[in-house]
């Protein structure tokens, strides 16, 4: 077997596949890639999957990877691989579902069983077209064994030993268009569509959610069972659903009125069962927001005792104590404390404000009534420039009646019906104007009204503050002219309000509760104070008003569970009593 020396690479390749050591070759140094101790070239495999006996060819190698194809040995034929420097054969695009090739370059006394031990390995071939020239067309079973065939391009083929140039020729194999590949394709793809949609359809009525059942139609015996359905609570909805559909349908004549007619009375008896269980959710939910109320009182009051507990300790007996670390925590947890307290007490506050707001609309537009004052006074604004419009409008409607008037006094005679019917127009335009304008002035001094009731409160506030700041003054220079000589009689004759704060705390809770003339339990004023000063303490709230009894008084309001502690501002009836 001789081969030319012009690829000294393929043919160090083929020593080797054929076990015998590599031979240095004229002019060519000896490989470097050669490892002695393994017998084989270092990166390339042993065994090339075309050799005979083994029929499997593995799949297309990646185009980054060097591709070293080996001499393959047939019965009547030997393939010798091309040159690796060499660019790949070139291949048209691949048609769908090729699964023939066209194999050129064959040679001359090349023959049909040749072919078909050559491609054989490549799968199972069902046909081969072979021409007078040197090319065939092969079609295999299987669309992966074209690229198995497509391996074998680019391959140099001799038969036997015969170096004629008649037994020898380079192997070009191609995709090849075959109508019955694109035929098997084309069945393939509807075959697979079929079944995707078949796919599609079983989930969309596996998801679709189950149709309801049919409704019967009319007879004697079905509406016996319906209206005995309709008096049984669990089966109501059933049958009232039935009757529905039964009355649209137009099943309701002479004969069956009757029928109907107590159906529908059976249906009415429901009504009541209905507003009862209404009535008693109502309750239930009044009976979950009380507990809820209770509760949350509860965890408020436990809140107040653990941000005493943080006060105390962070008073400088105990603070001293702490180390600088502990001292942190305790700033940290107070701090946290306070603000879940605020959150609960607001929420504690907004449930109570909705209960009064519920309890009376009358409490409703005395609450609102300061918020309300810059709106009246924009409204009776606007009032006033309406009723100057008005005014004007009414003397324009007046100076065209007289000049009515005055033109009919001139003309008598003359009988001129438009002039009447314009006469008429204008009269009830301007009596119609005189209503508007009476309702607009009522309005208007309604609002001057509420405006100067307002004003009155607000300088009796300002003048009560004056007088409390005035003894406080007061009783500051007798408590400190008299300190030394009656130190006793300081202690039991010590005025109530004890230090401006307590007096601007005075102020502001006289004025809070003269806009709440139904008064406010101490929660909902303690509420209104923390978001001034959230140190502010309930208790000595409470203190301070119970000193002051001329200015608040305390009541109960309620009956039973009901029952409520309520503070009202006393200041104007106790000025006469003090």
């Amino acid at each position: 077997m001789t081969l030319p020396m012009s690829d000294p690479t393929a043919w160090a390749t083929a020593m080797n596949n054929l076990g015998m050591a590599p031979l240095g070759i004229a002019g060519q140094p000896i490989l470097p890639d050669f490892d002695p101790a393994l017998g084989m070239m270092t990166g390339i495999p042993p065994i090339t999957p075309m050799m005979p006996g083994l029929g499997i060819v593995p799949p297309p190698i990646p185009p980054d990877m060097p591709v070293v194809k080996e001499i393959i040995h047939c019965k009547s034929c030997t393939l010798f691989p091309p040159n690796p420097n060499l660019p790949p054969p070139a291949t048209r695009e691949r048609p769908p579902g090729c699964k023939t090739v066209f194999v050129g370059g064959l040679p001359e006394n090349g023959t049909e069983q040749i072919i078909v031990e050559v491609f054989e390995q490549c799968g199972e071939i069902i046909a081969i077209r072979k021409s007078k020239k040197n090319f065939c067309h092969i079609r295999f079973a299987e669309e992966y064994m074209v690229d198995k065939a497509l391996y074998l391009s680019g391959y140099r083929i001799r038969l036997g030993s015969s170096t004629d140039k008649k037994d020898t020729g380079r192997l070009h194999v191609d995709f090849a268009q075959a109508r019955d590949d694109l035929y098997e394709w084309e069945c393939k793809q509807r075959m697979l569509a079929r079944e995707e949609r078949h796919r599609r359809r079983m989930e969309e009525e596996r998801l679709r959610p189950p149709s309801p059942p049919p409704v019967v139609h009319y007879s004697d015996h079905e509406c016996s069972i319906v209206a005995e359905k309709l008096k049984d609570d669990s089966k109501f909805s059933e049958a009232v659903q039935t009757l529905l559909t039964w009355i649209e349908r137009g099943e309701v004549n002479r004969r069956s009125a009757n029928n109907f007619y107590s159906m529908i009375q059976s249906a009415n008896s429901h009504v009541r069962r209905l507003v009862n269980e209404k009535a008693a959710h109502e309750k239930d939910m009044e009976e979950a927001k009380e507990k809820f109320k209770q509760a949350l009182s509860g965890i408020l009051i436990q809140f107040e005792q653990i941000v005493a507990v943080y006060h105390s300790a962070s008073k400088q007996k105990a603070w001293d104590h702490f180390t600088k670390a502990q001292r942190k925590n305790i700033s940290v947890w107070c701090k946290q404390a306070e603000e879940i307290r605020n959150i609960h007490n607001d929420e504690l506050m907004g449930i109570r404000r909705e209960e009064e707001m519920e309890m009376s609309d009358e409490e409703i537009e005395e609450t609102t009534e300061t918020k309300e004052t810059e709106e009246s006074v924009s409204q009776a604004e606007t009032l006033k420039e309406e009723n100057d419009s008005l005014r004007w409008q009414l003397d324009a409607y007046r100076n065209e009646v007289e000049l009515l008037k005055q033109e009919q006094g001139k003309a008598p005679r003359e009988d001129d019906p438009n002039k009447e019917e314009q006469l008429k127009l204008l009269q009830q335009a301007l009596q119609g104007m005189q209503q508007h304008l009476l309702k607009v002035q009522e309005e208007f001094k309604r609002k001057e009204a509420e405006l100067e009731k307002v004003k009155d409160d607000k300088l009796q506030v300002e003048k009560m503050l004056e007088n409390l700041e005035k003894e406080d003054c007061a009783t500051r220079l007798c408590t400190s002219s008299q300190d030394s000589e009656y130190p006793l009689e300081k202690t039991l004759n010590s005025s109530p309000i004890k230090s401006e704060r307590e007096a601007l705390l005075v102020g502001i809770i006289s004025t809070f509760l003269h806009v709440h003339p139904f008064g406010a339990s101490i929660e909902y004023i303690c509420s209104y104070l923390h978001r001034l000063d959230s140190k502010i303490c309930t208790s000595d709230v409470e203190c301070l008003m119970s000193r002051l009894q001329h200015t608040f008084r305390q009541e109960m309001t309620g009956i039973g569970a009901s029952l409520e502690k309520r503070w009202k501002f006393c200041g104007f009836e106790g000025l006469k009593l003090a």
